[in-house]
């Protein structure tokens, strides 16, 4: 590489001014895109499909920061890389999207006509859906553009089809009444994570149902659907019901008469040990009644809307619940009332009304089969989960999994490939099939769950059910990253799904993944979830705009840990900035001052020490970093990056770089040049993957090559070996600089307690040097201390010992002595208070018995700091010959 090769930095790094650039030239060059025909082992991640109506979030955000960090070192390494990137057409939130734009011309789906409406849907998508992929870029995301896929386009619609063919045929699909979860204002089946549960405020109302001995009293937080109880359970070995089994009590209201009916589910320690089932309104209560076989009684319809005939018909559910309670309170049947009454309710995710349990004909995945195959996989090691701790409630839901309704009541969607016949035929379709002709077939009105789709999406995004050449090279996918939150609703589905579609590939083959990383979710600076209620949240699109996308990735990745929630600030944000800026400055710095990248590693035989030290700090760092990846250890591969880069490199290494470029000898000068290319080189290629744009634009400057997205990841490789020349330990040269950074840091807190300014130039003698490793450094020593030699006439008026040194110092003339006194006193009380307010917290018996266990051993030390704090300023007034006040 020659000097007109390189370019010379600008003296202020704006991010803004480099990231579109950047990443419009390196989509534009083709460094994301992956080739199945290439040499070399495969890594391929699929990304977690956002929704079509979504925009970045600080959840994406991080996703995405880990993901493309994996990718970009991968590339680096030289693995044939794949990260696929599409969208979920995310039904429920999009139907409800297009209906409010439908709304505001006064029109409804139902105006339109399916057809027509879905064609609406497939506009919208067109002209405004996709807002993310646009803020995926933004981000950084080096994800191959020309394999996007979105769930409802031809090929994953046939993935789709294909695979609900095989379960129905195989028994795996089936139809049924069942328990759901209903939406009375989207009036659809909601799958468990669309239903968000929250603490509120309601009643709980207990009622007795008979008379006299043979009386029951049931409670309940929802008195209405009372009209549909058609028994009331009780445990079998409770003796205080044991008369009443087999009995029949009347149902207030109603004049029916109900049976009571032992059932171990009851449990006869909560209340008064008697529930009141309502088959059709209850999931519970639905086990129950299948036990028993009793009827179900439904008495809403889809809207909510009390239908039983009566003095209730037509009332909303919440109407109709007060009114139910007066007319029991009105007949003498009301034992208790509590309100409040804090209970957890559910809510549909999309429009937030309260979810309402209800018997419905639906569509179910039977999973049983499914389900333990998904387990075994986690079990015998195919699939492993970062952290392992998470495969314990990984298991609790897989070994107790419910059948899944797949049904929805939507018109956007993958349509469900039943037919049904004039006389009750039944029919699935499969890809290529012609639907049934003739009068009277029909088909099936309902959707499929986006859930259904989103299982498939490791491998049909691949190509399946064809066998192409991306399936073969990239399936299974190396990893998943996606947080612990969809663990089981997301993760666990599509280990079920792709086991089975799969299965001819073998066992080791046909999982969708190699491994799980599981991160948490993003929360405040104090830990809190982020939400708008709290005026918490943080777009990081104005964090981009702000501080630039490098610092949000940073910021994000600095504070993952596996399973861990990640908490993020403004504070921390800057502080990435400004680890940006840092990078930039050390590598003008080095620019200026004709560094050069060499071809190879310079041979440590011929470098002095502190070459010789940095060298081998960074074949340690380039190790260790290597390792934490392998553990998905985000935060600490930034934190030793972080330090590495700021402690070592910027305050030392440059630091003492300077005495050999200014000093005498040119050959000395030219190799510290060789020894920062090359460090900066690494150390750069090292932060790519987290920082890419940064560390792009420094990387080309300093280099002159082409780009840092291709360039050779400094440690492993995917041949499986360590990067020819990456160099070794030097234990000895780690020991001196060491001994220099021990003995420089002593001194500055020496001349800082002494009142000394950092800049100020003090006369100085380094008694015994000559006898220590640290002989050869004095200049470097002298300079970083600012210490000049000790002319005629001097005076030590302070000294310590540090690392077999003896540093004398005069520092008369440099203290203001009157100054230094009121600073130091002011120290002096501020130590004495703390001091005084840890021993009052220590000598009170309540804090020692209520506080936990480290709160109090924080204390403690907090007391033997400010002891120590109060012991060395009063040694330093006593010094400048002032008593303590």
């Amino acid at each position: 590489m020659t000097a007109d090769s390189r370019t010379q930095l600008p003296p202020h790094y704006t991010p803004g001014d480099v990231e579109t650039r950047r990443y419009q030239d390196w989509v534009a060059r083709g460094l994301f895109g992956a080739d199945p025909a290439e040499p070399g082992p495969a890594y391929c991640i699929v990304i977690p499909p956002p929704n079509v109506t979504g925009s970045l979030h600080m959840g994406h955000a991080l996703d995405h920061t880990l993901i493309d960090a994996l990718i970009r070192r991968r590339r680096m390494q030289g693995y044939v890389t794949l990260w696929l990137p599409g969208m979920d057409h995310a039904g429920i939130a999009t139907q409800n999207v297009v209906e409010r734009e439908l709304a505001k011309q006064g029109l409804s789906r139902h105006d339109l006509g399916r057809d027509a409406f879905v064609e609406r849907v497939w506009q919208w998508k067109a002209e405004s859906g996709g807002t993310i992929l646009g803020q995926m870029r933004r981000l950084g995301d080096s994800v191959d553009w020309s394999r996007e896929r979105f769930t409802m386009d031809e090929g994953l619609s046939r993935a789709v089809q294909t695979i609900f063919k095989r379960l129905f045929d195989d028994g795996l699909i089936y139809r049924a009444e069942r328990i759901i979860n209903w939406c009375p204002r989207c009036l659809t089946a909601l799958s468990d994570i669309e239903v968000e549960h929250t603490d509120e405020d309601g009643e709980l109302v207990s009622i007795r149902y008979g008379d006299g001995a043979n009386s029951v009293v049931v409670a309940t937080t929802r008195a209405e659907t009372m009209l549909g109880d058609t028994a009331v359970a009780v445990h079998p070995d409770d003796p205080r019901y044991a008369h009443l089994v087999g009995t029949e009590v009347e149902l207030p209201l109603s004049g029916r008469r109900i049976p009571v009916v032992a059932d171990p589910h009851v449990d006869p320690e909560f209340g008064s040990g008697a529930v009141k089932v309502t088959p059709a309104h209850d999931p519970d209560d639905f086990e129950i009644g299948r036990r028993h076989h009793l009827p179900s009684l439904t008495i809403m319809d889809e809207r909510g809307v009390i239908t039983q005939p009566g003095l209730f018909a037509g009332l909303d559910r919440f109407e109709a619940r007060p009114a139910v309670v007066a007319a029991l309170r009105e007949q003498g049947r009301i034992v208790a009332e509590t309100r409040p009454y804090l209970h957890a309710v559910g809510h549909c995710s999309r429009c937030g009304t309260v979810v309402e349990p209800r018997l419905s004909l639906q569509w179910f995945v039977k999973v049983e089969p499914l389900a333990k195959a998904a387990g075994d996989a986690v079990r015998d090691g195919r699939v492993r989960l970062h952290p392992a701790e998470m495969a314990a409630r990984y298991f609790d839901w897989v070994d107790d999994m419910h059948d899944w309704c797949i049904s929805r009541q939507l018109w956007w969607g993958h349509r469900i490939p039943v037919w049904y016949g004039p006389g009750g035929e039944v029919r699935c379709v499969g890809p290529g099939e012609q639907p049934p002709a003739g009068d009277g077939w029909q088909q099936d009105p309902d959707v499929l769950d986006t859930w259904f789709s989103s299982a498939l999406w490791p491998f049909s995004t691949l190509g399946w059910p064809d066998d192409t050449a991306d399936l073969r090279r990239f399936y299974p996918t190396s990893v998943l990253v996606t947080g612990y939150d969809i663990l089981f609703f997301w993760v666990a589905r599509m280990m079920m799904f792709g086991l089975y579609a799969m299965r001819a590939a073998g066992p080791e083959e046909a999982v969708p993944f190699r491994a799980v990383a599981l991160h948490g979710l993003v929360r405040d600076a104090h830990g809190r979830k982020m939400s708008k209620s709290r005026g918490n949240t943080v777009d990081p699109l104005d964090w981009i705009d702000r501080f630039g996308a490098d610092a949000t990735r940073f910021t994000l990745a600095r504070g993952a840990s596996p399973g861990g929630d990640v908490a993020v600030s403004e504070e921390w944000v800057t502080g990435s900035r400004n680890f940006c800026n840092k990078l930039w400055n050390a590598t003008r710095f080095a620019l200026l001052n004709g560094a050069g990248v060499p071809s190879a590693r310079p041979a440590p035989d011929r470098l002095p020490v502190a070459d010789r030290w940095i060298l081998s700090r960074l074949a340690a760092v380039t190790a260790e970093v290597d390792s934490l990846y392998r553990g998905y250890e985000f935060g600490k591969i930034c934190d030793a990056l972080y330090h590495f880069a700021w402690d070592e490199v910027c305050d030392w290494y440059l630091e003492l770089a300077k005495a050999a470029l200014a000093g005498p000898d040119p050959a000395a000068a030219d190799t510290t040049r060789e020894v920062l290319g090359y460090l900066l080189d690494q150390l750069l290629r090292l932060l790519h993957p987290v920082i890419p744009f940064v560390t792009e634009e420094l990387w080309t400057a300093l280099t002159g090559g082409g780009t840092v997205v291709t360039a050779a990841w400094p440690g492993e490789q995917a041949s499986g070996g360590a990067r020819a020349g990456q160099g070794s330990s030097d234990p000895a040269a780690e020991a001196e600089i060491g001994s220099l950074m021990a003995l420089v840091t002593e001194v500055r807190r020496f001349r800082s307690d002494q009142g000394l300014r950092p800049g100020q130039q003090v006369p100085a003698v380094l008694a015994g040097i000559a006898g220590t490793p640290l002989a050869g450094h004095e200049a470097a020593i002298r300079a970083l201390l600012r210490l000049t030699p000790a002319g005629d006439g001097f005076t030590p008026t302070a000294s310590l010992h540090a690392e077999g040194v003896t540093v004398e110092l005069d520092t008369a003339a440099g203290i203001d002595v009157a100054a230094e006194q009121r600073r130091l006193a002011k120290d002096l009380a501020a130590a004495r208070k703390d001091a005084e307010q840890a021993q009052r917290k220590l000598g009170n018996d309540g804090f020692l018995a209520k506080a936990p266990a480290e709160v109090v051993e924080l204390t403690r030390r907090r007391l033997a700091a400010a002891g120590a704090d109060v012991a060395r300023i009063s040694g330093r007034l006593a010094e400048l010959g002032q008593e303590e006040a």
